[in-house]
């Protein structure tokens, strides 16, 4: 089990980026909530990592820090929950926001999400109550933080990209950022804004 990753960050794509491990690219999935904490490109950073081995392929899934890994891990042990929407649910919500929804029985908040519907909402709720980790411990600071922008060409289709990679339909994706002013803003930026606009 690789358990991290410390390495340069070499590309970043919503929901894939890339770290350069001593001459060598792990391709790594990641929620939006990780992206958000991601310095510019050329930055050495550390991921904690899960890897999920499937008979076609194995994926490596990163996360800025231990209550998003935790709180991962803790999702695809739920019935009928993957990984990719376990990415999804916490690209939508921080770790410690899916836990108020839970704690709070608030199944309104989570079928707002794309693949979660009313009965998934509810099991959620119901399998995970109990079972939810601890955040008070949850405290990390892996990622350094950078104030400096990464401009990219069009970050708006590439934030309509992302949206569809997370589950939304291309039509709702592009409705969800269409309203938003990208300008001097990231790819990660618009996504943010558009989750925000969706989830609230």
């Amino acid at each position: 089990m690789i358990g991290f990753l410390r390495g340069k960050l070499v590309s970043k794509a919503p929901p894939m980026l890339m770290l350069d491990v001593n001459g060598v690219g792990y391709e790594v999935e990641a929620p939006m909530t990780t992206f958000y904490d991601l310095p510019v490109i050329g930055t050495e950073i550390l991921l904690h990592t899960h890897l999920v081995v499937r008979e076609d392929a194995h994926i490596l899934f990163g996360f800025s820090t231990e209550a998003d890994r935790t709180m991962f891990r803790t999702l695809i042990k739920v019935n009928g929950v993957g990984p990719k929407l376990a990415l999804t649910i916490l690209s939508g919500q921080s770790a410690e926001e899916f836990h108020r929804c839970i704690q709070n029985n608030d199944t309104q908040a989570l079928v707002r999400l794309p693949g979660v519907g009313k009965k998934t909402a509810e099991r959620l709720v119901i399998e995970l109550r109990d079972r939810l980790p601890d955040m008070g411990d949850s405290v990390d600071t892996s990622l350094p933080s950078s104030d400096t922008v990464t401009r990219v060409n069009n970050p708006k289709q590439e934030a309509i990209g992302a949206l569809c990679s997370l589950g939304y339909k291309p039509l709702d994706a592009s409705k969800m950022v269409q309203n938003i002013s990208v300008e001097g803003k990231s790819c990660e930026d618009i996504i943010r804004l558009a989750l925000q606009g969706t989830i609230k």
